[in-house]
């Protein structure tokens, strides 16, 4: 570093041990871009490789790098910033002996006693997180939720997945919504009575991530049972997923409430919110369809999973469109009633229930289920296109983003006209054989392109088609088109496991960027008295 540029910056000197080597150290800072949001070491110069583990949390006012940073062999680091307050500290974890082995803080400007506090912006560590009371806090507890290393790196993306700019328009955003169903006001009662009962100390994200596991836990249980949907599962497994999915839709509705209940609100629980939703909509069109033994008509059990997805993904492209989402007459709530019906009913009638026919129509009554899908489906999208082509709040009337109307199209387009090929092509019954396996590879794949468009949505920002969730699917599509040399069951569980596996690291990257920079916590409520200087 340049004398003249030395005089231009605030140098802070930490001095460190050396750790058994797990990772570079321009590795591991790399991972933690996603806590810097305004505070970059893309492009980091290190003069010797140490092994150590720095873990520590931007929340002071936006600081960027003025030149590289520089380890020295007496390791020693020097990054030179531009002018600004700072705190850091720092744990330096020691991998083979699995403890902390300390830090030191140095400042060229300002105090800290020993505590480490100091008013203002700061930095500050995992462990000072930790040592805090649990009730406190102002960073992700799960700060990242993962522990350093391999888990984290496998966990979360490379790079983070919104930008400054698309982190400050999620701050503006204002959540906006319009309409109520039938069955909202009597429900209503019910729920606030629920919610009065939750402890103030548990977040409303704990309550959501709650019921989307036991919706996903008691559908699988299902699947287990009837892997291609044509089976009869014990009584008491379709008892249990109508409990589940009661409990879903009760504690769905009741972690807004308990938001603003608790004055804990804000843009990462509206997003987890509808990320959640996104998932759990793929596990109930599936468990419906084994409720109902649709696998013995493979289009139709098609044709209803994905029909509930579009249907879905329909519902927040006219949000993104307007700005606004809108709830009809009869809308997820009279649709999750209805699905409870089915699952009391599979349990009491069983299969014959379901196979036997309507007098005069001549048709099986599994084909109730499906009919009503249709008519839902059409009545549905009708009222979202409307919206989708008339009721653009971005200039021309374009998206809230100000892209096209018609952008969207493109990604949801692409996952079924894919699923439709691959599973009219196969020439070994791929859907028909194993109808359970191919609906939640491509349903992940759905959820994902969900929950980006959500987000695009609550960031004012454009949706990109490339991206990695494509890969699944397009390695079924690649082993169809060269005549299969690849048995298509081994490919298919390897687009569900890439799938899964990338909707789970987007989710968790997007949740830990978004809490680091707002200066909460995912799992917990963070106290009105602290980091008050934090957005709220």
């Amino acid at each position: 570093m340049e004398a003249t540029e030395r005089e231009e910056v605030n140098l802070i000197t930490l001095t460190f041990g050396c750790a058994p080597a797990a990772q570079t150290l321009v590795d591991f800072l790399r991972r933690f871009e996603l806590c810097f949001n305004d505070f970059h070491l893309r492009k980091t110069v290190l003069h010797l490789q140490v092994s150590v583990r720095l873990v520590f949390h931007l929340l002071g006012s936006p600081v960027g790098l003025r030149s590289s940073s520089h380890l020295t062999h007496e390791n020693v680091l020097v990054l030179p910033f531009m002018t600004g307050t700072l705190r850091l500290t720092v744990d330096l974890w020691d991998s083979g002996r699995g403890r902390t082995i300390g830090g030191q803080v140095f400042r060229q400007r300002g105090s800290m006693n020993t505590a480490g506090q100091q008013q203002g912006g700061a930095l500050r560590s995992r462990r000072g997180l930790r040592d805090r009371d649990p009730g406190q806090g102002g960073g992700v507890d799960a700060a990242c939720w993962m522990a350093p290393g391999v888990l984290r790196r496998l966990m979360e993306l490379p790079s983070p997945p919104l930008s400054r700019h698309q982190l400050k328009r999620l701050e503006e955003h204002r959540y906006s919504s319009a309409g109520r169903s039938l069955l909202e006001p009597l429900m209503q009662r019910y729920w606030e009575w629920l919610v009065g009962q939750v402890p103030s100390w548990i977040a409303p994200n704990l309550i959501t991530i709650i019921g989307l596991v036991t919706n996903v836990f008691t559908t699988l249980v299902l699947v287990y049972y009837c892997p291609t949907a044509t089976e009869q599962a014990p009584l008491w497994a379709y008892l249990l997923c109508a409990v589940g999915l009661f409990v879903y839709q009760s504690l769905d509705a009741i972690d807004g409430k308990q938001a603003r209940r608790t004055n804990s609100s804000s843009p990462l629980g509206e997003l987890f919110d509808h990320g959640c939703d996104s998932l759990s909509t793929v596990f109930v069109v599936l468990g419906t369809s084994i409720a109902v033994q649709l696998g013995t008509n493979p289009d139709w059990m098609f044709f209803c999973c994905f029909a509930g997805m579009f249907m879905f993904y329909c519902a927040h492209w006219q949000t993104y469109v307007s700005g606004t989402l809108r709830f009809g007459i009869i809308d997820v709530t009279e649709v999750q009633i209805f699905i409870i019906a089915m699952y009391l009913l599979a349990a009491v009638g069983g299969s014959a229930f379901w196979q036997s026919l309507i007098p005069v129509l001549n048709i099986q009554m599994k084909m109730v289920p499906a009919f009503c899908t249709l008519l839902g489906a059409v009545f549905s999208c009708t009222n979202y296109f409307r919206v989708i082509f008339t009721g653009g709040v971005g200039k021309n009337g374009s998206t809230i983003a100000g892209t096209s109307v018609l952008s969207p199209v493109l990604h949801i387009g692409s996952v079924i006209i894919l699923a439709v090929m691959i599973y009219k092509k196969s020439a070994v019954q791929l859907f028909e054989k194993h109808p359970c396996l191919y609906i939640l590879a491509f349903g992940f794949v759905s959820a994902k392109i969900t929950n980006k468009l959500v987000v695009a949505h609550m960031t004012k920002s454009e949706m990109h088609l490339h991206d990695l969730a494509f890969l699944g699917p397009g390695l079924l599509f690649l082993d169809q088109y060269f005549n299969s040399f690849i048995d298509e069951y081994l490919v298919l569980w390897v687009a569900l496991i890439l799938s899964f596996f990338d909707l789970v690291r987007y989710c968790v990257s997007v949740c830990n960027q978004i809490a680091c920079h707002l200066h909460i916590f995912v799992f917990k409520i963070r106290p009105v008295s602290s980091f008050s200087s934090g957005p709220h």
